[in-house]
């Protein structure tokens, strides 16, 4: 058999790796000679593993990773769409893609965005079109019961406009969206793992969200250039009513959030806490932070009437600057020194330290969740001395991902490489340890890795099985597809010693985040209730036409191979709200509903109802035909509607 590791076409270009990762390096390093770009510290530096390339599994064990046809993957992984304002499923460890679930952008397959259900949703302009078009998706994450992942909601972010979507888990379908108020730039989310009040509760409750722009507070026009007067906010979202519950006003712009096991406590890591707008003011100090929230502290400030609003909003904005926060008995805020411009920032699922790594560093700080509460009690005279680790893994650190046997995985965006490393052995090398060994291997990927993530990683049933590297770069890996490449999401097997890269998913552009979770987690619903639908249709005989004035409702029901309405007329100039209920039973009978020249095309479930209104403008015949294969004669599965002159 052809040695692998010798295969031409299979080896990673060294030399065009190294030439992205110096033209990267070279790109910062004007910023670094401004600023002190954190150098290697040779006191503190760890044993390292040493750099290899990338080190596939032996071609007959590919097999193992496989899933044969007619059976199951045993994870799902649920990924952000990035630009196209989307969620997606993938199987694991297949890489098959399941599902997109639309939530902040269009999509006319199942007619999101077009139904009036997802627009009540989405949210309208005064005309009845979707406030927004468009939509960015960076990070995903499941509610939590008792520590690890409860199938209930699924909570995702869009960056462009400010909103958090949700998810519900047993239709996989968005059920709310909140626009954020005050904040631009909405990029780290994470729902809180149990009550941080009531010790009885030990389900998400919250999902905290962090603003990634400074922006004028209020933002009416009043100030524009003068970036002295930009602020940043850190926002709370009641997790079961999606109704914003409190703000704070911080130092310094949010990156990623995490939260703690025991619910005290949420984090955010933070660049440019000077507060400059201009690129060099971003980059003026030598250290950044990462930001610690009592959150019992903050609800009982604002209980207690200590806030302020802005604009016309009516939530709640406490004061959590760096400066109003100096005592720690009574500071709501906890600021943590950290090298400079850190890019996530993750905690180890057995609660006890945050990874928050670097980005203009080659090092991960690691944070204890204890030494954090002891600064609010008073007991740490200083917050850096929360930091009990800061190993030197390797360039351009970005986000961590845990095992179960005390072991971290980072992705190296200018090193093109993951690196494992001992969370234990960092401390002992940080307290003088020369013996400590903390990095144990690396593994080259293809190319410019962004987030990496565990299976079951930011749970406490964490299983030490697989990384997954969203890759940036996936050139000469797939077929050329023109100048927009797929990406690649690559498969490594971490449960050895040594990492095994195991498979080359693609994936559409541009994923930021994923999660891994176990598949007997999630229970999808293969069925709607038609009772859960207000406006359902539960006989044929209730279809009709309906008129009140030139509002026009046309009730139709649909079950294979037939309309319940052959035909239905209305007339130029009505108003027409189309309600259509799918009255079969069958799993995945799914039913559609098109009509040309009038921009409609929604689905319809098994049991499911859904509307749609429009204008009708323009005379003459119009099929309404199914637009989803259902049955040997779904292609005569259409009715006509009329529209008279």
């Amino acid at each position: 058999m052809k040695d692998i590791d010798k295969t031409p076409d299979t080896l990673p270009d060294e030399g065009r790796r190294k030439f992205l990762n110096t033209a990267a390096f070279a790109g910062i390093a004007g910023a670094g000679a401004s600023i002190g770009l954190s150098a290697c510290n040779s006191d503190k530096a760890a044993p390292a593993a040493t750099a290899t390339a990338a080190a596939p599994a032996e071609a007959s064990e590919f097999g193992k990773y496989e899933v044969p046809p007619g059976e199951l993957d045993e994870y799902y992984v649920f990924s952000s769409g990035g630009h196209s304002g989307e969620v997606r499923i993938y199987g694991l460890p297949s890489g098959r893609e399941l599902k997109r679930i639309p939530v902040f952008n269009m999509d006319c397959m199942v007619g999101w965005g077009i139904t009036n259900e997802s627009k009540a949703v989405i949210g309208t302009r005064p005309d009845g079109q979707p406030k927004y078009h468009t939509g960015d998706t960076h990070h995903v994450h499941l509610s939590y019961t008792d520590g690890t992942y409860d199938g209930r909601y699924l909570f995702v972010n869009d960056k462009i406009h400010g909103r958090l979507g949700r998810i519900r888990m047993d239709t996989m379908e968005c059920d709310k969206i909140t626009e954020i108020p005050n904040i631009q730039g909405f990029h780290g989310t994470f729902p809180d793992k149990r009550d941080p009040v009531d010790a009885a509760i030990n389900h998400t409750t919250r999902v905290f969200c962090g603003a990634e722009f400074s922006i004028p507070l209020p933002n009416d026009g009043s100030v524009l250039e003068d970036a002295s007067q930009y602020k940043s906010l850190f926002t709370c979202i009641n997790a079961d009513t999606m109704e914003v519950a409190w703000q704070a006003l911080i130092d310094g712009n949010c990156d990623l959030v995490a939260t703690s096991y025991d619910g005290k406590l949420a984090a955010t890591n933070q660049y440019n806490t000077e507060m400059g707008a201009l690129y060099e003011e971003m980059m003026a100090s030598e250290m950044d932070a990462c930001l610690f929230f009592n959150v019992a502290r903050i609800e009982a400030a604002v209980k207690a009437g200590k806030f302020i609003n802005v604009g016309g909003s009516s939530v709640p904005v406490v004061d959590a600057t760096k400066a109003a926060n100096q005592d720690p008995k009574s500071a709501l805020v906890c600021y943590v020194p950290i090298p400079k411009n850190p890019h996530g920032v993750n905690i180890s699922p057995d609660g006890k330290y945050y990874a928050c790594s670097g980005k203009l560093s080659p090092t991960a700080s690691v944070i204890e969740h204890e030494k954090v509460l002891a600064w609010f009690d008073g007991a740490l005279d200083d917050a850096r001395k929360a930091v009990v680790a800061e190993p030197e893994i390797g360039l351009g650190p970005l986000h961590t991902g845990f095992d179960n046997k005390g072991n971290a995985y980072t992705t190296l965006f200018l090193d093109s490489q993951i690196v494992k490393w001992n969370v234990e052995a960092a401390i002992k090398s940080f307290n003088g340890d020369q013996n400590a060994q903390v990095v144990l291997d690396r593994i080259d990927v293809h190319y410019q890795p962004g987030h990496g993530f565990t299976s079951m990683g930011e749970t406490r049933e964490s299983d030490g099985r697989y990384f997954i590297s969203d890759n940036k770069f996936s050139k000469d890996r797939f077929l050329p597809v023109g100048p927009l490449h797929a990406e690649t999401a690559q498969l490594i097997d971490i449960s050895g010693d040594k990492m095994k890269l195991v498979a080359d998913h693609s994936v559409y552009s541009e994923p930021h985040d994923s999660i891994i979770v176990r598949r007997d987690i999630v229970k999808t619903r293969q069925i709607y209730s038609i009772d859960d639908f207000p406006l359902a249709i539960k006989d044929p005989k209730e279809s009709g036409v309906f008129r009140d004035g030139n509002k026009v409702t046309v009730k139709i029901t649909s079950q294979a191979p037939a309309f319940s309405l052959r035909d239905f007329k209305v007339k130029v100039g009505d108003e027409v709200t189309i309600i259509l209920t799918n009255l079969d039973k069958v799993e995945d009978l799914t039913h559609a509903m098109a009509i040309p020249k009038y921009d409609i095309n929604f689905v319809v479930n098994p049991q499911q109802t859904q509307s749609v209104t429009f204008k009708a403008d323009k005379p003459g015949v119009f099929w309404c035909y199914c637009t989803n294969f259902c049955h040997a004669l779904h292609l005569e599965m259409r009715s006509r509607m009329y529209v008279e002159a």
